[in-house]
């Protein structure tokens, strides 16, 4: 019992220290066969349409270029995306858009963004880069994943314009320790702001600002893992490191992380 209130303890002093400086966030750099690559949803459909384009010349675009519904639909037929599945999608249009399907969407702003792909007289082409990271998972996720998590404002594609207070080496050190052996969103949230709150709570805006801004794109890349439930009315979501995050990451907090007791 001891050990485990210096142990909070420990954890409490490393988060007030880390709002105080610039903690360290490294992402290493990972072989092609890398089995834990593939917890990455964002570098899967990253690579399908990387693919998809250098297999069809380019990707029609729209007059406000976006991607042309008939890639669109492709899309969501093949990136098996958690959460939304072509039978989902469709049950209630037959007719999607690229604003509609929100992981495509920001998929091809970071494309652009990072002169992955161009628009040239009506069409996404990749670049030469483009083509070569098409045939390098390990490459593609060193450039995709640090930018996607670290640059993006993740609020632009949100239900809410709110983004929480902090910063991602505080936000990705403490969640190090704290999801090592699994944690919750709740407990997250209060450990970062020393207040409980939940979807259930008044507080339920900034939880979602939390978990839009933060765990949402942890999730996107690979990083972290959530389950859902609904218990006595209430919504829990359970949040776990992926094997990826241990294989990609090196970070300060790393030294603290305690192995899980065996009995």
């Amino acid at each position: 019992m001891i050990a485990a209130c210096a142990f909070g303890a420990e954890r409490m002093e490393t988060r007030d220290s880390l709002w105080q400086r610039r903690a360290m966030i490294e992402f290493r750099l990972l072989p092609d066969d890398h089995p834990d690559l593939a917890h990455s949803p964002l570098l899967r459909v990253a690579l399908l349409t990387l693919q998809y384009a250098q297999d069809h010349g380019s990707i029609g675009l729209t007059k406000t270029k976006a991607f042309k519904r008939v890639f669109v639909h492709w899309a969501v037929e093949h990136f098996s995306w958690p959460g939304k599945s072509a039978e989902e999608m469709f049950r209630f249009s037959k007719v999607i858009n690229e604003y509609e399907f929100p992981p495509l969407e920001v998929l091809h702003q970071l494309l652009i963004s990072l002169r992955l792909g161009r628009h040239y007289k009506g069409e996404f082409r990749l670049t030469r880069r483009g083509a070569v990271l098409a045939d390098s998972p390990g490459r593609l996720f060193a450039e995709l994943i640090p930018y996607f998590v670290l640059r993006i404002d993740h609020a632009s594609y949100a239900r809410f314009d709110e983004r929480p207070f902090g910063k991602w080496d505080v936000w990705m050190n403490v969640i190090n320790v704290e999801a090592d052996h699994g944690t919750t969103e709740a407990a997250l949230f209060e450990a970062f702001y020393d207040e409980p709150k939940d979807w259930h709570t008044a507080g339920w805006r900034e939880m979602a600002a939390f978990s839009s801004c933060v765990l949402r794109p942890l999730e996107w890349a690979g990083l972290l893992m959530e389950t859902r439930e609904d218990s006595t009315g209430q919504h829990v979501c359970h949040v776990f490191k992926t094997p990826l995050w241990r294989s990609a990451l090196k970070l300060d907090t790393d030294e603290m992380l305690r192995p899980i007791a065996v009995q």
